[in-house]
Parts: C-alpha cells; structure tokens; sequence
C-alpha cells in the first residue's frame, strides 16, 4: 500500500482543522468584544454624541417645527417653541414630538428660562391647554433673548435652548461718538405736571401810551413813523393851534400884568415908608400885585397842560412829545390834517418787555395759581422763554368759557414780537419719580415708544410705559430700570441704523 497519499490527506485535515479552530476563535472573541461594548463604550459614544448634538444644536439655527416655532431636538424627543399672539398677548405655546410623531403635553414636565441682555432671567412653568403646553405669562417685546429649556420625559431630562435677535445693533463707543450719541442713565428726576395753552405775544400795557394832542390843530409836521424807535421827550409831530396861541397869548398879558403891578406895589410902598401915602394905598397896591400873580400861575398852568412854553417866535406851534422810550408801534396822523384834541395820533410801545396771554378753560383754571412757573415756546421759530403767571383774569368769558392767564417775559433783542403765537405750558406741580429718561431718548419704533439700552457693545431697543413728562424728561413706569445706561442724545441715529441692518421680528 501506498503511504504517501495518506501522508498528503493527514496534512490537508491537519490545516482544515487549525484554520477552522482560528475561525471559530475569531468569531468568538468579536462576539465577546461587541458585547463589551454594548454595556460600556456604546453609552459613552452615544453620551459624547448627545454632547456633540447640544453642541450643534446650539450653535445651528433650530429647524422650524409643524407649527411654525422652533424645533429642539434631544434624540428621538422634540420640543416645539412657538409664541402665540394672535387675538392675544404674545404667549409661549410647547408642542412635543417623540420619533417625530405628536405625544400628549402632559407626559412631559418643563421649565423655560427667558435670559435678556441687562435683565434678570424670566422663568415659565407650563400647562396643559387642548394639543400643546401654554406658558404662564406674557412674553413681552422685543422678542430678543436666550430660551434655555429643562424638558423631562420618561424620567430623562432633556437640555435644549436657542437664542434669537430683534431690533438689537452693534455699535461701538467709537461709532457712537461719531454719531454724536451720548449715553445717559436712568434713575430718579423731579418731573412737573404741566397745562400746554396756546397763546399770543401782547403788547404790555403798562408800557403802552396813547399819544393825544389834548387839543385841536393843523399838523405841520411828523417827524417819526410806524416801528422807529424814539426816546422820551422827542419831537414826534408838530401842530399848529390857535387854541394853545390865544392860551400863551392870554399868559404872556397875564405875565405883563404882574410886571406892572409890581412897579406899583413897590412905589407905594416906598411912598408909605416915607410918610407920603397913605397904608391903605400901598395895601391895594400889594392886593394887586398877589392877584396878578395868581393869574400869571393860572395861565402857566393851562398853557403847560396844552403845549409848554411856546417856540421861537410861534406862539401856534404845538410840538407832541413821546413820554416814554419806546416804539412807535402805530401812527394815525398826516401832515396837513386837522386833528382832535381826543385823537390818538401815536401810539408808544416800550417793547423791552412784552406779555403773553393764553386762555385757559374752566376745566383747567382750577388748577392754575399766579406765580406757578411757565415755559414759552414760539411756534414759528425757536425761541423759548421762562417766566411765571402774574395775572388770571377775573372773568370768565360768556362765549368762549375761559379765564385768560399772563406771564411777562423781558425782551431786550426785540425777539417776542407782538402778535406772535405761542405755546405756553404751565407747571401745575412737581414731583419725584423713580426712574426718568430724556424725552429725546424716545423714539417710535413699530407700535412701541422706545429707548436704545447699553449692553456691552449692543444697543437693544426696551419698549417703555410712560407716565408723566415735563417736556424735558419722561417718567418710565416699566420697561427700563434705575441704573441701565441708554442712549440719551441723537437717538434717532442708532433707530437708523437699526433700519438698515434690517432687524426683523422673530419669532
């Protein structure tokens, strides 16, 4: 018998059978090696994978949910974070999912936390309401802010959050100081409650004179007109009148009089020293002396009341003379025109102060008292004025249904001219508040009265309840705190800004 073939097949089911050893030692040893894996190392792959995904998600804009919100996602589990506003207050509503498909709300247990730049974190609870989770209060404007959620279900807690941006921009101080924007600081302020009137510039008639010649003539001369400005005693016009002529006349006969009577009186009394006369004699001369000096006063008198002492050789001539300095604010006299003696021909303004008259209903007066502060605004330019109310009217009109209130305002440069309308406005009272802006801070943006708050190097607008104002600060019930820096000047250029970054409402 041939050994060698069954050397050969020895050999062959030798390697058949090492190999198939080796094989089933491998398979072996893989099995044991999947299974460590499956109590050990796959959860830690699978832990830093969550990691990986909060990771992402974080940094990756959510994806957008069934019902238009923001899709959170741990897994297999998702959380839907809407804001509601339709018919309502803006409101947080949660939808869950689980592998993608709706669960019921109440099987999931979530705390929202609301982070705002300069506020303190906001935290929501929830309950069930119909298909969805409703939040626990209003989720006030702008909607800008960090939303991180602590969602538990089936006894695992979930981490999720998103952040998002609106009407919120990056401006440096550098930037801001270009612009001109100063940063101001909320707090407290003395605010005033003040009554707006609309009013006009008066003439003040304490210093307004009606130039009357006190007797008729022919004008022969005028020397000023409407708006010139005159000094007290200057020449304003010169009449001719017989009148005045026949009154210097009558003086200087009366004056003429008393001249001789006064000759007389000392002859006679010379006569009587000397015992030549008798006393009766130089007691008739002295009698007539007095009454010719009671006449000379008389006519001096009269003639001063009409015109003075007459001109250079006319005893005609009249010459009207400004009692005041001042304007000529109206002229009604020609030449050659014969005038009364109760004719206004002038009138004389001293315009270096004026008053400012307003109506004021009767709804209002009550609360208006003389020496309350005013402010003075022209309508037409800006000029602006302080003063008090030194005047209320003790009537009050039939018609109109109002008292008049006056302030007096000084005038040097001429600028408050009669005639001019004006607003007034009246500070009733003055009191403290808390927390206070400058009225130049607020800007209108969308439906809301706004100022741009300083965080860093963001500006972000805060809607504001207002309450009082003075014209010059406004007092903030809500929406800003003492303390929180804000742009106080030129606001209006970071709302610009704000425009054309295109900042839009996100929800």
């Amino acid at each position: 018998m041939n050994t060698k073939p069954k050397k050969q097949w020895l050999a062959i089911a030798a390697v058949l059978i090492v190999t198939l050893v080796l094989g089933v030692f491998i398979v072996s040893g893989k099995k044991s090696s999947s299974g460590g894996d499956e109590h050990g190392h796959q959860e830690a792959e699978t832990g830093e994978a969550h990691k990986d995904d909060d990771k992402h998600a974080e940094a990756e804009k959510p994806a957008k949910g069934p019902h238009g919100g923001k899709l959170l996602k741990s897994g297999a589990y998702a959380v839907e974070v809407t804001i509601f506003e339709t018919g309502v207050e803006p409101q947080f509503r949660l939808y869950t999912y689980l592998g993608g498909k709706p669960i019921d709300p109440a099987q999931s247990q979530i705390q929202l936390n609301l982070l705002r730049l300069g506020q303190s974190p906001q935290a929501f609870t929830f309950r069930k309401e119909k298909d969805y989770l409703l939040g626990d209060a209003v989720v006030e404007e702008p909607h800008s802010f960090e939303i991180k959620v602590a969602a538990t279900y089936a006894g695992k807690t979930h981490e999720l959050g998103y952040g998002q941006v609106e009407a919120r921009i990056a401006m440096s101080d550098d930037q801001l100081k270009s612009a001109g924007v100063e940063l101001g600081v909320a707090g407290p302020a003395k605010i005033g409650t003040t009554l707006r009137l609309l009013g006009e510039v008066k003439y003040n008639s304490d210093r307004t004179v009606q130039i009357v010649p006190r007797l008729a003539g022919l004008v022969e001369q005028v020397l000023v007109s409407a708006g010139d400005t005159v000094l007290k005693g200057q020449v304003m016009a010169v009449l001719s009148s017989q009148v005045l002529a026949d009154q210097r006349a009558e003086l200087l006969a009366a004056q003429q009089r008393l001249s001789l009577a006064r000759i007389t009186y000392e002859r006679e009394k010379k006569l009587w020293e000397e015992k030549i006369t008798a006393e009766q004699d130089m007691l008739s001369a002295r009698s007539a002396m007095q009454e010719a000096a009671i006449a000379v006063q008389s006519a001096q008198s009269k003639s001063a009341s009409l015109g003075g002492a007459a001109a250079s050789g006319s005893l005609a001539r009249y010459e009207l003379r400004s009692p005041i300095d001042g304007v000529v604010t109206e002229k009604r006299i020609s030449l050659g025109e014969a005038v009364k003696e109760d004719s206004a021909v002038f009138t004389v303004s001293d315009l270096a102060s004026v008053w400012v008259e307003a109506p004021v209903s009767v709804q209002d007066l009550g609360g208006v008292a003389v020496g309350q502060p005013t402010h003075v605004r022209a309508n037409a330019f800006e000029a602006t004025a302080t003063s008090r109310v030194n005047y209320i009217s003790a009537l009050v009109g039939e018609q109109t249904r109002s008292a008049m209130v006056r302030t007096t305002l000084p005038n040097p440069k001429g600028l408050w001219r009669p005639g001019l309308p004006v607003t007034v406005e009246v500070l009733l009272e003055e009191k403290e508040v808390p927390v206070a802006v400058s009225v130049q801070a607020v800007q209108d943006l969308r439906d809301w009265k706004v100022v741009f708050g300083r965080y860093g190097e963001s500006l972000e607008a805060r809607p504001l309840e207002l309450g009082r104002s003075d014209g010059r600060m406004v007092e903030v019930k809500g929406g800003l705190k003492a303390g929180d820096r804000y742009a106080a000047t030129n606001s209006f250029v970071v709302k610009a800004e704000l425009g054309k970054a295109g900042a839009s409402h996100d929800h």
